[in-house]
């Protein structure tokens, strides 16, 4: 019992897929924290990996340019992907065969055809592929699907996800992830994927894993001399059988922002903010606004939560991050672009 106890304090090895994409910081900035060890780095661009071994004074032996030569040597129990959409499959490719566990940034794909590549290889060698989304550890969000879930709302009517920023090039985010945001190819679209993923994963999340009847968008370049190749402004309607769900992405708020509001047949709720609520559960009653406290661990940490599920302490199959919700994520990404690209409704019955 007591080397078992041992056994399971220890830190899960993990790799790293890519460091193009501006959320991979956060790995490297994980102060106090022992529960990961980066056993292994892949990136091709051998300037940006040296970046990176300066600027975090890392070990130049972690560094590889190949990933399936790094899979092999370092033997990680799980892949965290930092590349471009596009790269995903690739990276379960590799590390599914392997046994290796491999979790994704925001979404999982924006080609459905890919995205069931990557279920099948998942369900085959029995491993984990799930996706972060910063949502996920809002505690507002977990908030209110539980009101609904409690039916202290009624039954979802409506549903209004706002996400996005300024625009990525207008923040300042890097050249070598602006580089993938701008490029169709390896994004698929610009806020339309980059933000829309958002209110896909949650309104799946909230409705149980059920697919919308129908998708419909509608893109703009407001700012195609910054963003020529993919749309800065977004707007996709999801129909269900008795509920709508529309989703607002863009790159052209005044300031960054991630709410979301559910309307239900009793009343509604605002998840305004990681830890702000507003709501009004009944047309007696008057708004009020709740202050949470943050997500406990491991639900506060990407990394953390990886290896929870990687030491199974966490079945992440129903929540956020799990793959059946982002499989759906990623077919109604695909129908909005193609919505977006034909001006013609997507019905996935028909599909």
């Amino acid at each position: 019992m007591i080397h078992s106890a041992v056994f399971a304090q220890q830190p899960v090895r993990i790799a790293i897929a890519g460091l193009s994409h501006g959320h991979v910081h956060w790995v490297f900035n994980r102060e106090g924290k022992n529960d990961i060890e980066i056993v292994g780095i892949y990136e091709e661009d051998e300037a940006l990996a040296k970046k990176f071994q300066e600027n975090y004074d890392l070990d130049p032996s972690l560094f590889y340019t190949d990933l399936d030569e790094m899979l092999k040597k370092t033997k990680p129990e799980a892949v965290s992907a930092f590349g471009a959409i596009s790269e995903h499959l690739p990276v379960v490719e590799a590390a599914a065969p392997k046994g290796i566990h491999v979790m994704v940034e925001k979404p999982l794909a924006f080609d459905y055809d890919e995205a069931l590549k990557i279920g099948k290889l998942a369900k085959q060698h029995n491993i984990n592929v799930i996706t972060n989304f910063e949502t996920s550890w809002y505690s507002s969000n977990q908030y209110v699907g539980k009101l609904l879930q409690d039916g202290k709302l009624g039954a979802v009517r409506k549903v209004w996800v706002n996400d996005g920023h300024e625009g990525p090039k207008e923040i300042g985010v890097g050249e070598d992830f602006l580089g993938i945001l701008v490029d169709p190819e390896k994004n698929g679209a610009g806020a339309l994927v980059d933000f829309g993923c958002y209110g896909a994963n949650l309104i799946t999340w909230l409705m149980k894993g059920e697919k919308p009847v129908s998708v419909t968008a509608i893109t703009n370049q407001n700012k195609p001399e910054i963003y020529k190749n993919v749309d800065d402004e977004a707007t996709i309607i999801l129909q269900y059988p008795k509920a709508q769900c529309v989703i607002q992405a863009s790159w052209n708020w005044p300031f960054s922002r991630k709410d979301m509001t559910v309307y239900g047949t009793k009343g509604f709720a605002t998840a305004k903010d990681a830890t702000t609520v507003i709501e009004r559960l009944d047309a007696k009653s008057s708004e009020e606004i709740k202050s949470l406290e943050p997500r406990p661990e491991p639900y506060a940490d990407p990394f953390s939560y990886l290896a929870a599920v990687v030491q199974e302490k966490i079945d992440p199959s129903e929540g956020l991050y799990g793959l059946p919700i982002n499989l759906t994520v990623a077919q109604i990404l695909d129908a909005a672009i193609r919505s977006a690209q034909t001006g013609k409704t997507i019905v996935l019955s028909e599909e």
